[in-house]
């Protein structure tokens, strides 16, 4: 890697404050727009390691990875971030396991890209789908709920100053040996069914893994982490190319649903589905009435599907099935907004219109508190609630922080963050 991706890497981490990294972004700015772009998706996520590699690989696109005086700039910054951080690491206990190592099932239609790297293993393009497994690397913050967790492989001490997530492994398994291996899995998971995530838009295979397997421990919950990826292209202008992806998925989704399913037999699933990811799994479980009647609980959090269509469709196909579904709606969720500038009309998930109150449906307002299931965050996040809803089985008339909210399109909750 670069020198200034390193810095730009380790000051975004570090909460993108200081003089010398305003100067270096100065010396960037509207240099390339592939190169702002990179920089504006790695300041959201700079644990990602495909989004560390896009930055780098734009550098070096637009000529500028070589320029001295930028790779001076970089150097001050450097500097800078590891003097705060030498500060912070004196304050900090040494020799205790900080990070707990999580492994997910995954199933994934994206191109193999023949590099070895777990970051880089899986593209952006299509493929066929394949099966395997990831160890990822979760900061330690809840070590109460580590004993319920079916895939913690061990606890481990790691020199990561910022706290992220890191996709360690990803290997690739035949379809038979799979399902074997999951199976084994879900027989310590004590009658809990496996916990599917879908992801949204703008999501890269490993920042998918590293978000499953945060997801998986902040929750604590007790059934297997499995997660579907599709070929989202992982940056912010990939909007387009991504809904078109993600229509193409739900074929393939409904034939892993349908497997995984199977796999479990007696035991229900719970799906939880992110933005654009939502689309996928609704579409698929429309399309397979078979699957519905398998799954116990269905997450959608800002599903980014056009109102009027989840109203008439999605929402009469899942309450047919039997399953609880609960809708965590926001105004403030940026990957709606783009969804607005691109699509126009309302989505399900962007709460900015009256909220969706269905028969069927939960609907809880989740404005103020943060949707990007990143799984840590400094303020209120959604995934307090769907742990009550999940591990705790509480009602939403019971869980604190909710009021009920009466409207036109009948009754929802709003969180209080």
């Amino acid at each position: 890697m670069d020198v200034i991706t390193t810095a730009l890497t380790a000051a975004s981490a570090d909460g993108s404050a200081g003089a010398a990294y305003q100067v270096l972004k100065a010396r960037l700015a509207g240099k390339s727009p592939r190169v702002d772009e990179a920089i504006a998706d790695l300041e959201d996520d700079p644990g990602s390691l495909s989004r560390q590699f896009a930055v780098s690989d734009a550098l070096a696109a637009a000529g500028l990875a070589g320029d001295r005086y930028l790779r001076a700039a970089a150097r001050n910054l450097v500097d800078e971030v590891d003097r705060r951080r030498a500060l912070r690491a004196s304050a900090l206990a040494a020799n205790q396991p900080n990070h707990a190592v999580v492994q997910v099932f995954f199933a994934t239609d994206r191109q193999p890209t023949g590099d070895r790297h777990p970051a880089r293993q899986f593209g952006a393009g299509r493929g066929e789908l394949c099966y395997g497994s990831c160890e990822v690397s979760v900061p330690r913050g809840a070590p109460d709920r580590e004993a319920a967790l079916p895939t913690l492989l061990r606890l481990q001490e790691r020199p990561d100053p910022d706290g992220h997530a890191v996709l360690l492994r990803c290997d690739v398994a035949p379809r038979e040996r799979y399902f074997a291996t999951l199976a084994e899995a879900a027989a310590k998971a004590g009658g809990a069914g496996p916990l599917l995530f879908v992801h949204g838009f703008r999501t890269s295979f490993e920042d998918a893994a590293r978000r499953a397997a945060g997801i998986a421990y902040e929750l604590g919950f007790s059934g297997v982490p499995v997660l579907y990826s599709w070929p989202s292209q992982g940056r912010l202008s990939g909007y387009a190319v991504d809904e078109t992806n993600v229509e193409w998925t739900q074929a393939a989704l409904g034939r892993f649903l349908a497997d995984l399913a199977g796999q479990a037999g007696a035991t229900p699933l719970v799906a939880l589905a992110h933005g654009m990811g939502a689309r996928a799994l609704c579409g698929a479980l429309v399309d397979r009435p078979e699957v519905r009647g398998q799954l116990k609980q269905v997450i959608l959090v800002v599903p980014d599907i056009g109102a009027e269509a989840f109203c008439r469709d999605t929402v009469p196909a899942l309450a047919a099935g039997g399953a609880r579904v609960t809708m965590y709606t926001s105004p403030g969720d940026e990957a709606l907004r783009v969804a607005h500038g691109a699509r126009g009309g309302p989505r399900a998930g962007d709460g900015s219109a009256e909220p969706i109150a269905l028969p069927g449906i939960e609907t809880i307002d989740a404005s103020g508190a943060d949707t990007s299931l990143v799984g840590t965050t400094n303020g209120p996040s959604v995934l307090a609630d769907i742990r009550l809803l999940l591990v705790s089985a509480i009602p939403p008339a019971e869980r604190p922080g909710l009021q009920a909210a009466d409207t036109s399109t009948g009754l929802h909750r709003k969180s209080n963050p």
